[in-house]
């Protein structure tokens, strides 16, 4: 077990302040610091700080994959961790965007492979083979939309907004208020002409604003949405795509899930995100990088998404807290350690053969491995083999691990 460093990520939406305080470095920062990255992902691996000084996960996984992975998970993955673990902190809202199905990935890196296009090229759709479901957990109030919302909400939404110029659009969901209706509705947004976004963008705006000025309060975070997205992204679909999304908001402790296919874009806010390890995103606008709207529109799940769909379940095995996801590559808990519990050695639970990430998110614990110890405080993470746990913890004060492992049956 050794102490991890992680591998700051710097995005003009990211935050200055966040994952500098969280890690316990001066803030503001020179350059918005949009993630944190804990794993072993060849584009900016974390490190080993080790008696020899700081050695890559990347490297430490090939030169000794089945000490590092064990036995059940190279069989599966070869020498590659297959999940990332991240903090996010976004000031600003992230591209419209979403990730393709393991088939859907499969197919689009061979046939971009065979066309040529630079892995790195920025019109690249398919950076590797793998899909990237993924969860977010909010560790401050967390904002975003993810998963189209019921037709009907949306034709709600859209009226209580009085803006002539959507009439035909309300219409066309009205008459079809299903999944059809809404792959219809977002296809017409996302291929309209420019001209007709100049048009009709700063009206919705302005229909936001007067459902804001009258009080009303049904649709006031949408409305909200809509404003702050038209300010940064003025004639950009994806603002008239926010009108069909589910806009939530994420209390410390909540998560949402997104699998393959689910249309999100975070807003605002600090979270953990553990995912399958893979670069591969499909945008849908909201930035000025590369939208491929077939491509998007291929890999895309009209099926509205409600919170019990969103919202993984958790589950408590005494200390323990599990977020529950169909996902093969990860799982993702929190251990938290207070009460009867602190000035005492506890065993968390016991995990099947692979390895670990922990991240501290609270307080100060002592880990203890079979060959190690390392104390993390607030924002530090460890790596822990797959050969050297199971692990004990000491605690003197109310605190909270993060704890990423591979998911499923291994077996």
């Amino acid at each position: 077990m050794h102490l991890l460093r992680g591998a700051v990520r710097t995005y003009a939406w990211g935050s200055r302040t966040a994952i500098a305080e969280f890690t316990g470095r001066p803030s503001p920062t020179d350059h918005p610091e949009a993630e944190l990255w804990f794993g072993a992902h060849p584009g900016d691996p974390a490190y080993l700080q080790t008696a020899d000084g700081e050695v890559s996960l990347l490297d430490t996984l090939r030169e000794d994959p089945e000490g590092q992975l064990g036995v059940a998970v190279c069989n599966r993955y070869g020498d590659r961790l297959p999940f990332l673990l991240k903090v996010l902190a976004a000031d600003e809202p992230l591209s419209l965007q979403a990730h393709p199905s393991a088939e859907q990935a499969r197919e689009g890196f061979e046939r971009e492979e065979r066309a040529g296009i630079p892995v790195a090229g920025p019109t690249r759709n398919y950076r590797d083979p793998n899909h990237k479901p993924e969860i977010l957990i909010a560790i401050s109030d967390f904002h975003a939309l993810a998963g189209f919302q019921p037709a009907a909400r949306s034709v709600e939404l859209m009226r209580e907004l009085a803006v002539g110029d959507l009439d035909p659009y309300i219409n066309l969901l009205a008459g079809q208020a299903d999944a059809d209706g809404l792959r219809a509705l977002f296809t017409t947004w996302i291929t309209a002409p420019q001209p007709d976004l100049d048009v009709l963008v700063p009206a919705v705006i302005e229909g936001a604003i007067q459902y804001l000025k009258s009080g009303r309060k049904t649709f006031a975070a949408e409305a909200k949405t809509v404003l702050e997205l038209g300010e940064r992204y003025p004639g950009d679909a994806g603002v008239l795509a926010s009108l069909l999304l589910n806009r939530l908001t994420l209390r410390p402790g909540e998560a949402i899930y997104l699998p393959a296919g689910n249309l999100h874009a975070y807003l605002h806010g600090v979270g953990i995100e553990v995912m399958a390890n893979s670069d591969n995103v499909l945008r849908g606008g909201l930035t000025p990088k590369h939208v491929d709207v077939p491509e998007l529109l291929r890999v895309l799940d009209f099926t509205p998404a409600t919170d019990e769909v969103l919202r993984p379940r958790v589950v408590q095995d005494g200390m323990e807290a599990t977020y529950l996801t169909p996902a093969a590559e990860f799982a993702v808990s929190v251990l938290a350690i207070d009460g009867e519990h602190l000035g005492h050695e506890v065993d968390a639970p016991a995990r099947q053969d692979g390895p670990q990430i922990l991240l501290c998110a609270e307080g100060s614990v002592l880990v203890h491995s079979k060959t190690a110890s390392v104390t993390l405080e607030r924002g530090a993470a460890a790596w822990v083999p797959a050969d050297d746990g199971p692990i004990r913890l000491v605690a003197e004060r109310p605190s909270k691990l993060f704890r990423a492992t591979v998911g499923g049956a291994l077996s």
